[in-house]
């Protein structure tokens, strides 16, 4: 199993917040590897149902490339701070608890890296925080705008049926998931699997699948092959169990409100040094999805890696640390 580093909590001063501090102190547990050598920092954003240890395989890898590799667990989840209040889950603070670490860590600019909400989180920095931004990679996350609940109903119709419509009503989810985590992961750290097999299970997208693995995790059908250890399964189960899973839920009841608040997310243009990194057979954000990027990112480049599911940065570390790496040392050296 990949050494993965001790975690360091680091207060946040909640000065960087759009929305102001909000009157609680937040901490993060922080993950870092290297020293950088003058480099700017890489700070990886991880996603849901995720910790900063979903990066236990780039960590070394980047450091060991000459880069300050830092992960933080992010608000809500593991061993950071997790307010009682929704609204402490907007983008506005999520941002500005990853401009807050910089200071923490006394580092002026970065490279964010992320994936699955954690991309939101990173496209997002450059417009909230432009002068802290060297660079910004989306793994499988496009730089688009949130997708708000009347245009998810509009795709999905029943709530049930859209996880993140689900996701919603607070409790509802908690009360499902937060019984049994470590099937969370049993049944979806799992790799990619070609569409083609799916319809042909009858559940692919055009089949009307339900696209909520999360309430009835005993139907998901076991298609994908494990992607994590049972020692790997185990870390994620334990600080579920120990945290439920509401932190990261209140970052999906904030969706509408995000981009009332930042319509600028998604839509102006971006002329810093990006990466996409796509999953060929990612069924939650599909490359189709990242096809408007380069209308919006002067200075972009785009890749997919083949044959592999949303989790792509543990199902195909090398491919993802390969290409991650390249383009750091290409664009940052």
């Amino acid at each position: 199993m990949t050494t993965f580093p001790p975690a360091v909590l680091h207060t946040l001063s909640g000065e960087n917040s759009p929305d102001g501090p909000g009157g609680e102190s937040i901490h993060l547990a922080v993950h870092e590897l290297g020293d950088g050598g003058g480099r700017p920092p890489v700070v990886f954003s991880h996603g849901f149902p995720e910790l900063a240890y979903s990066w236990r395989h780039q960590l070394p890898a980047v450091a060991d490339a000459g880069f300050r590799a830092i992960a933080p667990d992010q608000r809500g989840y593991n061993r950071s701070s997790a307010p009682e209040d929704i609204s402490a889950y907007g983008l506005g603070q999520l941002c500005g608890d990853l401009a807050d670490l910089l200071d923490s860590l006394e580092i002026d600019r970065a490279v964010f890296v992320g994936h699955d909400w954690g991309g939101f989180v990173v496209w997002a920095m450059p417009i909230l925080f432009p002068e802290r931004c060297a660079g910004v990679v989306g793994i499988c996350t496009p730089y688009t705008p949130f997708p708000g609940t009347s245009f998810l109903r509009s795709m999905f119709g029943d709530d049930e049926d859209m996880y993140m419509l689900w996701f919603q009503e607070p409790g509802v989810a908690e009360a499902v998931m937060d019984r049994h985590p470590r099937k969370v992961f049993e049944k979806l750290m799992v790799g990619g699997v070609d569409p083609a097999v799916l319809m042909a299970q009858g559940v692919g997208r055009s089949e009307g699948m339900s696209f909520n693995p999360f309430k009835d995790l005993d139907s998901v059908p076991d298609l994908g092959e494990r992607i994590a250890t049972d020692e790997e399964i185990d870390t994620y189960a334990e600080a579920f169990e120990r945290t439920g899973f509401r932190g990261g839920i209140n970052w999906y009841r904030n969706i509408d409100a995000n981009g009332a608040a930042y319509p600028a997310v998604g839509t102006q243009p971006l002329d810093l040094p990006t990466l996409m990194i796509c999953s060929e057979w990612d069924p939650a954000l599909p490359p189709a999805l990242a096809a408007n990027m380069a209308n919006l990112c002067s200075d972009l480049e785009m890749t997919t890696v083949p044959k592999t599911g949303h989790w792509v940065q543990q199902e195909d570390p090398e491919s993802v640390n390969d290409l991650l790496i390249d383009w750091l040392t290409r664009r940052f050296t």
